[in-house]
C-alpha cells in the first residue's frame, strides 16, 4: 500500500502544472466516455446487484441505470463549467515595510474517500477532486466493487489519453485491511472523507490518524407548525419521504403540533401510495386510525425516534408547542437537514435560529440537500460537522490556502 500511496502523492503534484482548460477537457471527455460505456458499467453493476438482497435499503443506492449514469455525466459537465476553486485571492495586504502578503486557495493534495454501496461516488469524487487540483484514493465497499472497478477503468482510460498520470485516481481493494492502511497513511494522504452509515463514519473518526471531515448520517425531521398549510405540508412530506428513501436527506420523522392532528390524515394520505409504514405516537396513532391502512400503521417506540430508516418507513411525533418541536429536533437530529412548514414569520425566524443543522428549510422538502441542487455541480458529501466545511461539500470545500509573501530584500529586525 505504501507504494500505491507514494504514486498517488507524486501524481498529485503533477496536477499543479495542469491549466484549467485541460482539466475541463478531461472532465468533459470522462462524461462522454461514461455514456459510451453505459453497457459495460451496467453489466458490472448487475454483478454487484446479484449479490445483494433487493429488500436491502442499500440496494437502491447500489443500483445504476442508464438514466442515472447520464445524470452523473451531466453533473460532471456542470463541474467542468464552474470556475476553478484554486488560485483565488482570499485576501491581500501590504505590510508597512513594502511586503505584499496574499492568501490564496490551493488544493489539499491527496484526498481519501471511504464509501459503501454508492458507485456514483466514484465519478463524483473524481470530478470534484480533479477540478480542485486534488488526487483521490477511492476505497469503496465490497458491495460495489465490480461497479467501482468499471468506473475507475473509464476514468483512467481518459487520463492516459490526455497524458495525465492515471494515479491521480486510484481504487483500493475492497478489504478492511486497505481501509486500515488508508487511515494510517500519514505523510501521503492529506484528508479523509467517509460516506456511509454512522458505524462507518464512527469507525473512520475513531481510527484515522489523518484529518477527517465527517459526512454524517441524515436523521431528518419536518415540523408541521400550528399555522402550517395542509397542501404544502402534504406535498413536502410525500416528496421528502418517498422521492428516494435510501438517501441521507430523506424524511425520517414528521413532528406535528397537537392543534393540527385533525389534518394529519390529509398530510399523510399520499404516503399509502408508496406503502410507507408509519410509527406514530399515541395521539398521532388515534388521529390516523381508520384513515390510514391498518397494515401500514404501527405504534411508535423509543427506537422510532432518532433512527435513519433509509426505507419506506417514518415516525410521527406530536408536540404541544413550538418549543417542544425544537427540543425534539435538537435531541434526535444528526444536524443534517431540518424543515418547518409554517405561515408564522416569527416562528420561522426562531426555527432558523434555534435548529442546529447544516441545512434548515422553510416550506421546502429536505430532498434539496444536494450539491447539484445548490448549484455546486456535484458534491463529495454532506458535512454535518462545523469545522472547515458544513452542508454540501463541493469544489470550494476541497481547497485549503497558503500565504504568498513577496518583497524586495526586506529583513526583520531583532
Amino acid at each position: 500500500m505504501e507504494t500505491v500511496f507514494k504514486s498517488v502523492q507524486a501524481a498529485s503534484r503533477t496536477l499543479n502544472l495542469l491549466d484549467a482548460a485541460t482539466i475541463n477537457q478531461v472532465l468533459l471527455a470522462v462524461a462522454d466516455e461514461a455514456e459510451k460505456e453505459i453497457p459495460s458499467i451496467l453489466e458490472a453493476n448487475r454483478k454487484d446487484l446479484s449479490r445483494m438482497d433487493p429488500n436491502d435499503p442499500k440496494y437502491d443506492r447500489l443500483m445504476l441505470t442508464e438514466e442515472r449514469i447520464k445524470g452523473i455525466a451531466s453533473d460532471m459537465r456542470n463541474v467542468a463549467s464552474l470556475p476553478s476553486p484554486t488560485g483565488r485571492i482570499l485576501s491581500e495586504t501590504r505590510h508597512p515595510n513594502g511586503m505584499t502578503i496574499t492568501k490564496i486557495s490551493v488544493p489539499f493534495g491527496v484526498i481519501g474517500i471511504i464509501y459503501e454501496a454508492r458507485p456514483n461516488v466514484s465519478f463524483d469524487v473524481f470530478s470534484l477532486c480533479l477540478k480542485s487540483g486534488n488526487a483521490c484514493i477511492l476505497k469503496g465497499g465490497s458491495d460495489a466493487h465490480d461497479s467501482n472497478t468499471a468506473i475507475v477503468s473509464v476514468i483512467r482510460k481518459v487520463l492516459k489519453r490526455f497524458d495525465i498520470d492515471p494515479n491521480v485516481c486510484v481504487l483500493l481493494p475492497a478489504s478492511r485491511e486497505a481501509t486500515a492502511e488508508l487511515l494510517n497513511a500519514v505523510g501521503y494522504v492529506n484528508l479523509i472523507i467517509p460516506r456511509g452509515s454512522s458505524s462507518l463514519i464512527n469507525y473512520v473518526r475513531d481510527n484515522a490518524k489523518i484529518p477527517v471531515i465527517e459526512t454524517g448520517a441524515g436523521i431528518c425531521h419536518t415540523y408541521f407548525d400550528a399555522t402550517g398549510d395542509v397542501e404544502k405540508g402534504a406535498a413536502i412530506v410525500f416528496n421528502a419521504k418517498t422521492r428516494r428513501v435510501s438517501v441521507c436527506n430523506a424524511l425520517d420523522c414528521l413532528i406535528i403540533h397537537a392543534s393540527r392532528l385533525k389534518d394529519l390524515p390529509a398530510i399523510c394520505d399520499r404516503l399509502k401510495e408508496e406503502n410507507v409504514i408509519i410509527y406514530a405516537d399515541e395521539r398521532a396513532y388515534k388521529a390516523l386510525e381508520g384513515h390510514y391502512p391498518a397494515n401500514l400503521l404501527e405504534h411508535a417506540t423509543n427506537e422510532s425516534f432518532g433512527t435513519e430508516f433509509l426505507s419506506y418507513k417514518m415516525s410521527i411525533k406530536t408536540v404541544d408547542s413550538f418549543e417542544d418541536a425544537i427540543k425534539h429536533i435538537n435531541t434526535y437530529s444528526s444536524m443534517h437537514s431540518e424543515s418547518i412548514v409554517s405561515e408564522d414569520a416569527e416562528k420561522i425566524t426562531l426555527f432558523e435560529k434555534m435548529v442546529d443543522a447544516a441545512c434548515v428549510y422553510t416550506n421546502v422538502s429536505t430532498a434539496f440537500t444536494d450539491g447539484a441542487q445548490f448549484g455546486l455541480g456535484a458534491e463529495i458529501g454532506i458535512s454535518t460537522q462545523k469545522l472547515h466545511a458544513r452542508g454540501p461539500m463541493a469544489l470550494e470545500e476541497l481547497t485549503t490556502y497558503k500565504w504568498i509573501i513577496k518583497g524586495n530584500g526586506q529583513t526583520r529586525s531583532k
